[in-house]
């Protein structure tokens, strides 16, 4: 190498290792720059009113552009959401209950200067507003913030509904008050409007204002208005009171419904209930579908299997589940076919009907009021239970006054089908093979499930319910002993509430299916 060019490339290192810590320095620079940008930009928005932000933004284009480039206000847009709407049959906006329900759950109390907080009874099967959406979770009840005896500017009335714990609490703001509310990017302003505009009167909310730049005109009434609407009937309907209904001679008497029975505590095999979970969330989701199919928008499950192995706790579970009412249908105490009409007609949407031992109703009636046999004609003779004789005297009178099987079949995929919509129908029954063939007829019973005896799934899902406990010393004897004898949980069940001890228990459960299983080999050795 040149002599000459090696000292020229020396010379020049110092100059290079200057050029890159100046360049490290001025990107260090920028991005600190940036950051402290970035977060006085967050704080104006959260603390500067939107007039002052626009007024300053304003300024700003001024000076940097000399007004050549000044920018025009954004022109804005305010909805008017009136809490009474005349054209209504009840007088109420149905949209105002929402979207102040809404509102409540995006208060943050921990920035709100002003908060009303109200405490309400729960929500009745058929009451509440709306809520959810994203927010702050205060487990507080989603309806209207804005109705008597709420804060409306004054101080909240504390209710209590009947249960001793008091209902939950609502978050609402005071007349005049706004809060901001980001959707999809997009900035929506509330404000809560009365007869005065002072803070602190006792006037009540009479309307929501929610302002918005012009030309977000179309988001806010085809996604955010609907996104508002739909998240508030889905809390409406998770935070409401159940209710049971029973049939009493033409018409429903309610009850609450507090069933602690859900899918996690259900003892049944898991990839069955998973497979019931995934149905029903799927049936909850095609409303569209099933319009476009022309289908009516209901689902139908049978139960069966033998007594004790957890239909009536499936069925509470699918109602707490989807926090539909339950209505039960007992038809020995309807005496024709247009009481069945009337009754079935006069359910609410999203609800379960429900017909236990469906086997027992239509034993000895067809579809057209006369003898009926389950399964083949030559089968009767063989059955080992016939109907006794409350049966046989229900059946009659159910013969001699009207009640059919078609008046059954034609509510469930008949004329009256589509009377109503997001309906579960279950029907259950200990002995499937008795049932006539209409029942079992394709599009009827959507999802036949086989509630079986206690397996180990089953077994390790009551353990952990009584005794909070995944594993124990005595579960392999036990996972042999359930896969030799044929236990119910409900027997499983009985056996573990005899000790609230884990060993105590779980060492009887053993002793009692040991016997279980002796017994079996004694009969089967008889047998042979």
């Amino acid at each position: 190498m040149d002599p000459s060019n090696s000292k020229a490339v020396a010379a020049s290192l110092p100059s290079y290792g200057k050029v890159l810590e100046t360049y490290k320095k001025a990107a260090a620079t920028a991005a600190t720059v940036t950051a402290y940008a970035v977060l006085a930009r967050g704080m104006a928005r959260e603390l500067l009113p939107d007039e002052l932000r626009e007024a300053a933004r304003w300024a700003a284009d001024f000076l940097l552009h000399g007004g050549a480039r000044l920018r025009a206000p954004p022109q804005r847009r305010t909805f008017v959401i009136k809490r009474f709407d005349q054209e209504s049959p009840s007088g109420d906006n149905g949209l105002f209950a929402d979207a102040s329900a809404y509102l409540a759950t995006r208060i943050d109390p921990h920035t709100t200067t002003r908060v009303c907080i109200a405490r309400r009874s729960a929500v009745g099967p058929g009451g509440g507003g709306g809520g959810g959406g994203g927010g702050y979770d205060y487990d507080y009840e989603y309806e209207d913030a804005y109705g008597d005896g709420d804060c409306g500017g004054r101080e909240a009335e504390a209710r209590d509904d009947g249960g001793g714990g008091g209902g939950r609490h609502v978050l609402s703001l005071e007349v005049g008050d706004r809060m901001a509310d980001i959707f999809e990017g997009v900035k929506f302003t509330w404000m809560t409007v009365g007869q005065g505009q002072a803070k602190g009167n006792n006037d009540h909310v009479t309307s929501l204002e929610l302002t918005f730049d012009a030309e977000h005109t179309d988001m806010a009434l085809k996604r955010y208005i609907p996104f508002i609407a739909a998240t508030a009937e889905a809390a409406r309907l998770r935070e409401r009171t159940l209710k049971i209904f029973s049939s009493d001679f033409g018409s429903w008497r309610g009850s609450s419904y507090h069933h602690p029975a859900t899918f996690d505590t259900l003892a049944m095999d898991l990839d069955l209930k998973r497979s019931i979970i995934a149905d029903l969330d799927r049936f909850l989701k095609r409303k569209d579908y099933y319009r476009r199919i022309g289908k009516a928008w209901k689902r139908g499950y049978l139960l069966y299997g033998p007594p004790g192995t957890g239909k009536t706790s499936l069925v509470a579970a699918m109602a707490c589940y989807l926090r539909f009412n339950l209505y039960d249908l007992d038809l020995s105490k309807v005496d024709s076919n247009s009481s069945l009409q009337r009754l079935l007609t006069s359910m609410s949407n999203k609800c379960i009907l429900v017909i236990e031992d469906i086997d027992c109703c239509f034993s000895a009636t067809s579809r057209g009021g006369g003898p009926v046999k389950s399964g083949d004609d030559d089968d009767d003779e063989d059955d080992p239970s016939p109907p006794n004789d409350e049966d046989n005297y229900s059946n009659r009178r159910h013969q001699r006054e009207g009640i059919t099987l078609s008046g059954l079949l034609n509510f469930i995929d008949g004329l009256w089908s589509t009377s109503g919509e997001e309906r579960i129908i279950v029907f259950t029954t200990n002995y499937k093979d008795r049932l006539d063939p209409a029942l079992l007829r394709p599009g009827r019973m959507d999802m036949h499930v086989y509630m079986g005896y206690c397996g180990w799934e089953a077994f390790k899902t009551l353990a952990r319910n009584y005794f909070l406990v995944d594993d124990h010393v005595l579960f392999p004897e036990m996972q042999e002993l359930l896969s030799a004898v044929e236990v119910t949980p409900a027997e499983v069940s009985e056996m573990m509430l005899r000790s609230e001890d884990a060993d105590v228990a779980l060492q009887g459960l053993k002793e009692f299916l040991e016997e279980k299983k002796q017994g079996k080999q004694t009969g089967d050795a008889g047998k042979a």
